[in-house]
C-alpha cells in the first residue's frame, strides 16, 4: 500500500476548482491550446453562466485578458516556463512584465488575483532545468508588483506537481519535501509565506491509476474504499485528501503549517485511454464537488478547500506525450457543450450550461471513398499524416471512437484534418483516397466533429503528401497497422 500511496504524488496532469456553500468559490483552468478556439468573449459568458467565480490561464494573452475586463471574474494569470530565465536574471524584465501583463489590464477593470509563476517547473522530466530559475523569477515578479504599487491586491505563486513533497511509508503524517530539492522548496515556501502567496499544488489521481495497474481504483474516488490508509487517528478513504494531507504535513514539519494551499489543478479525462471516460469523469468530478461542499475540509487541515478544475474546455493542439488523454480533460468540448451531467452547486438547475451563438463550419465531413480498397500502398502514409497533423486521440482501445471499423478510422482521421484546416478542399484529398459528404458518418459515441467558424483560428498548412516528415514516416510503420488491428 505505501507504494503505491507514494507513487501516487509523484505525478500531475489536472485542473478545476470549486466553491461551494463555505468553500471559496469554483474555479477553472482555461486552455487555449485548441485549433479552433472559442472567441474569448464566449468562453467568459460562459464561465458566467456556469457560476464559475475564478479562472486560472497559463498565459497573459490579450484575447482572453481583455475579455475578462468587467466580468467579476477572479483570474490567476501564469508565466510559462521558458520565461522564467529571462525574468530572473533581468529585473527590468519582470518590470516590463507586470506594467504589459498586469497594471494595465487591471487598470482596464481584470480582476487579477495572482500570478503564476511557471507551471510545474520541478518536474523530474525536466531534469532540474528550471531549479536556477523559479525563485529568482518569483523574487523579480514580486519586486516588479511591489514597484508597481499592486502587491496587496495581485499575489505570487508557484503551481507545483504532487511530486514536489512525499511520505516514505505511505502516511500523510510522515510528508516532507523531496530530498532533491528539500531546501530550495523550504526557500520559495518562506518567500510566499512572508509576502502573502499560497502553495499551489496540482493533485491527479486518474494518473496514478494511468501508471500503476495495482492503484486500487477505488481509492481514486469519494465514495469509499476497501483499502483505507490509517494514520493515526486519521482514516483516508481517498486519494485527494491523502495526498493533500502529505502536503500539509510537510508545511507543517518546517513551520509553515498555517500557509494557504490551493488546488491549482483537478479534474478527470474524458477519453484516450480505457480509464479516462464519461463515467469515471462524471464520477470523479461531482465526487470532488460533493466532497468540498461539506467544508470540512481534510483531517489535518480542516475547512474550506479553494480549488480550480481542470479544465474548462478540451484542447485539440496539446502534446500527447504524457497520453492521448491530455487533450481531453474538459467538462465541455471544444466547441462549449457539456459532457455529462454536473452539479456544481452555481446554476439553479444544477446543470452545466453550454456556449452560447457558436458558429460552425458547414455541416460537411471528409471520409474515406467507398471505392478504395484497404490495400491502397496510399492508405497508410496518408492516414499517417492526417493523425499527425489533426487529432487521433479518440481512436484506440476502449476509447469513444473504438465502436468504428477499420473504413471508420480512416474516416475520422480524415475528417480530423479537414476540419481543422477550415474544410478546405484541398485538405480532403489525400491523393484522391478522400470525399466530401453532407451525411454525418458520427455513432453513438464517436463525434464526427465540425469545427468552429473562427476566423482569427490559425490553419495549419497543407504540405505535399510526397514530402513526408520523420513523424508521418513513423506513422506509416506504426499508426496504420493499429487502425488494421482494431478491425
Amino acid at each position: 500500500m505505501g507504494r503505491w500511496f507514494f507513487f501516487s504524488m509523484v505525478l500531475g496532469v489536472v485542473c478545476w476548482v470549486c466553491e461551494v456553500g463555505s468553500v471559496g468559490g469554483i474555479g477553472a483552468n482555461w486552455g487555449t491550446q485548441t485549433s479552433n478556439p472559442l472567441p474569448p468573449s464566449t468562453v467568459v459568458q460562459m464561465l458566467r453562466d456556469n457560476g464559475f467565480q475564478k479562472v486560472k490561464l497559463f498565459d497573459a494573452e490579450d484575447g482572453t485578458l481583455s475579455a475578462l475586463k468587467n466580468s467579476g471574474i477572479e483570474v490567476m494569470v501564469g508565466i510559462p516556463n521558458d520565461m522564467l530565465a529571462s525574468l530572473a536574471s533581468d529585473m527590468k524584465s519582470a518590470e516590463n512584465w507586470v506594467s504589459k501583463n498586469v497594471s494595465g489590464y487591471v487598470s482596464d477593470g481584470v480582476n487579477i488575483r495572482y500570478i503564476a509563476v511557471g507551471n510545474e517547473p520541478f518536474l523530474t522530466t525536466y531534469n532540474g532545468s528550471f531549479l536556477q530559475t523559479t525563485l529568482p523569477a518569483l523574487q523579480n515578479i514580486q519586486g516588479a508588483l511591489i514597484k508597481a504599487g499592486l502587491s496587496s491586491q495581485v499575489k505570487v505563486t508557484v503551481p507545483l506537481n504532487a511530486d514536489v513533497y512525499e511520505s516514505p511509508d505511505g502516511k500523510p503524517s510522515s510528508g516532507d519535501f523531496r530530498d532533491d530539492i528539500r531546501q530550495l522548496m523550504l526557500n520559495i515556501v518562506k518567500f510566499l509565506s512572508d509576502n502573502g502567496g499560497p502553495f499551489t499544488v496540482n493533485i491527479y489521481p486518474f494518473i496514478s491509476l494511468y501508471d500503476d495497474p495495482n492503484f486500487p481504483v477505488d481509492y481514486a474516488f469519494f465514495q469509499g474504499t476497501s483499502s483505507p490508509v490509517v494514520d493515526g487517528n486519521a482514516t483516508y478513504n481517498n486519494m485527494f485528501d491523502a495526498n493533500h494531507d502529505t502536503l500539509i504535513a510537510a508545511l507543517q514539519k518546517n513551520g509553515f503549517g498555517n500557509l494557504p494551499v490551493i488546488i491549482g489543478e483537478i479534474g478527470w479525462p474524458t477519453d484516450g485511454d480505457i480509464n479516462a471516460n464519461l463515467q469515471y469523469a462524471q464520477r470523479f468530478n461531482q465526487g470532488f464537488m460533493d466532497h468540498i461542499s461539506t467544508g470540512q475540509g481534510t483531517p489535518l487541515r480542516p475547512g474550506p478547500i479553494d480549488a480550480y478544475l481542470f479544465s474548462l474546455i478540451d484542447e485539440d493542439k496539446k502534446s500527447i506525450q504524457p497520453g492521448n488523454f491530455e487533450r481531453h480533460w474538459g467538462i465541455f468540448t471544444y466547441d462549449g457543450i457539456p459532457k455529462y451531467q454536473l452539479n456544481l452547486r452555481t446554476t439553479n438547475n444544477g446543470a452545466l450550461v453550454r456556449a452560447k451563438n457558436v458558429k460552425y463550419l458547414n455541416k460537411q465531413w471528409c471520409v474515406l471513398k467507398p471505392s478504395v480498397s484497404l490495400d491502397d500502398p496510399n492508405l497508410a502514409p496518408s492516414v499517417s499524416y492526417a493523425c499527425a497533423n489533426g487529432d487521433c486521440t479518440s481512436l484506440g482501445y476502449k476509447t469513444s471512437c473504438s465502436d468504428l471499423d477499420v473504413r471508420g478510422n480512416i474516416s475520422y482521421a480524415f475528417n480530423s484534418y479537414y476540419q481543422i484546416n477550415d474544410q478546405q478542399d484541398a485538405a480532403c484529398n489525400f491523393q484522391g483516397l478522400a470525399t466530401i459528404t453532407n451525411k454525418d458518418p458520427s455513432t453513438t459515441t464517436c463525434r464526427f466533429g465540425i469545427m468552429i467558424d473562427n476566423e482569427s483560428a490559425a490553419s495549419l498548412s497543407l504540405a505535399q503528401f510526397r514530402h513526408y516528415d520523420p513523424v508521418f514516416r513513423f506513422g506509416f510503420y506504426v499508426f496504420f497497422p493499429l487502425l488494421l488491428a482494431w478491425l
